[in-house]
């Protein structure tokens, strides 16, 4: 994972997660829990926890470690985890994909951070991972995502009836990608994570 911290603006920065943001992923979460509702699976009260979130974080670094995922926190000035970024289920190989999926705490929603975020990803995706293209769906009426998603050059390429189980009820999403480079795939690039 890129160890590096990118700077957003007004003090907020992008990082690599770390276990120690447990406890301020935890109060930002249960914050943000209502307005996030729409668009989260449910979620059982101790996953707002600190210790809740210590152990969803020990189970992302291990994915991380094992090249599944490469996971990211907003914080604001304080470095405080104000937001959660991924990309999942990388694909290595001729395939070269990672699906992407974020969120940011009610406080900084509406501000362009999501945006940024998406934007500077996609670039470690492509010029450091060499991923091919990333995806992301939203359900169907989450504007504000789709909005950020064809801001960062993201396109519409199908619909996928009953895809998530989104606030208690299976929901249809909108499926984005944006294809990063078509540039070849060299030898040791195919050959790993086939």
């Amino acid at each position: 994972m890129s160890n590096d911290t990118h700077h957003l603006g007004s003090g907020v920065r992008l990082r690599p997660v770390n276990v120690a943001d447990a406890g301020p992923l935890a109060e930002s979460m249960t914050r943000s829990r209502a307005y996030m509702k729409p668009w989260e699976p449910a979620r059982p009260d101790s996953f707002y926890t600190e210790e809740g979130q210590r152990e969803r974080l020990e189970g992302l670094l291990a994915d991380y470690a094992a090249g599944r995922v490469m996971p990211w926190v907003l914080c604001d000035a304080q470095d405080r985890a104000i937001g959660g970024f991924n990309l999942n289920a990388m694909v290595l190989g001729p395939f070269r994909s990672a699906t992407l999926g974020y969120w940011v705490d009610v406080d900084y929603a509406g501000r362009g951070l999501a945006t940024a975020a998406v934007r500077l990803i996609c670039e470690i995706a492509r010029d450091e991972l060499r991923l091919h293209r990333v995806e992301a769906g939203t359900v169907l009426d989450n504007t504000a995502s789709q909005r950020v998603l064809a801001k960062c050059g993201f396109e519409e390429f199908g619909l996928a009836p009953r895809y998530l189980h989104i606030n208690g009820e299976w929901r249809d999403h909108r499926l984005f990608q944006r294809i990063l480079h078509d540039g070849p795939v060299t030898g040791a690039e195919a050959e790993s994570g086939a």
